[in-house]
């Protein structure tokens, strides 16, 4: 069954995948209303709401009706700056925006984790992500959509030096750790919010790069 969701909730669309998401759900015309906070101001846009400010400040102040929401946040342990910082974006705050988004009324989030996530995991980052995922499955979502993409490829403004160099390399590499266009992957995220599909999906980065053909 496929719907026609009008007010979205999107976190992280000043990052690489939640600006080509953003743009795309702004293009949409059954889309009315995208409530889209962050920490610095976004372009403006008559179908655009723009909280600015710190997480702990707007979060408990958003309102209005949501259908669907997009979590897209996400940093670098080196961008972090440790990984006690890293763990508060990617997991504390991705697991706060989630209930806030489901108190709004959201029945369906689509959230990005990534390959490997595992909670038991011996690699720190994908035990962080293997956590939130935990704690997402814990807040009972009637619709809970979990993707895993592969290494992104797309020009970010603050280029990571292991994803330039493991670029190249990773388009080469067949089934779900090819590399997957951060346009694809927001098509394909697009695609998973209209439709419904109780419980818990997982949607790994070959399935993902189909969607976003």
């Amino acid at each position: 069954m496929y719907l026609t969701p009008q007010h979205i909730l999107l976190a992280g669309a000043s990052g690489l995948t939640g600006e080509h998401l953003l743009d795309r759900l702004l293009n949409e015309p059954t889309v009315t209303r995208v409530l889209a906070p962050s920490r610095k101001p976004l372009a403006e846009h008559p179908r655009l709401e723009n909280p600015v400010g710190e997480p702990a400040v707007f979060l408990p102040q958003l309102s209005g009706r949501v259908d669907i929401a997009f979590c897209c946040l996400g940093t670098t342990i080196k961008k972090a700056g440790s990984e006690a910082a890293f763990r508060a974006v990617d997991l504390d705050m991705v697991v706060a925006f989630a209930k806030r988004a489901r108190e709004l009324g959201a029945r369906h989030l689509i959230v990005i984790s990534a390959i490997g996530a595992a909670p038991k995991s011996s690699v720190f980052y994908n035990r962080v992500k293997g956590e939130m995922e935990l704690a997402l499955r814990a807040q009972d979502w009637p619709q809970l959509t979990i993707v895993r993409p592969s290494l992104l490829l797309g020009e970010r403004l603050e280029p990571r030096l292991a994803e330039q160099l493991a670029g190249p390399l990773s388009r080469l590499i067949p089934g779900k750790y090819h590399g997957i266009e951060v346009c694809e992957l927001a098509r394909a995220m697009w695609r998973l919010a209209l439709e419904e599909q109780d419980g818990v999906r997982v949607v790994e980065s070959d399935e993902l790069r189909k969607l976003g053909k």
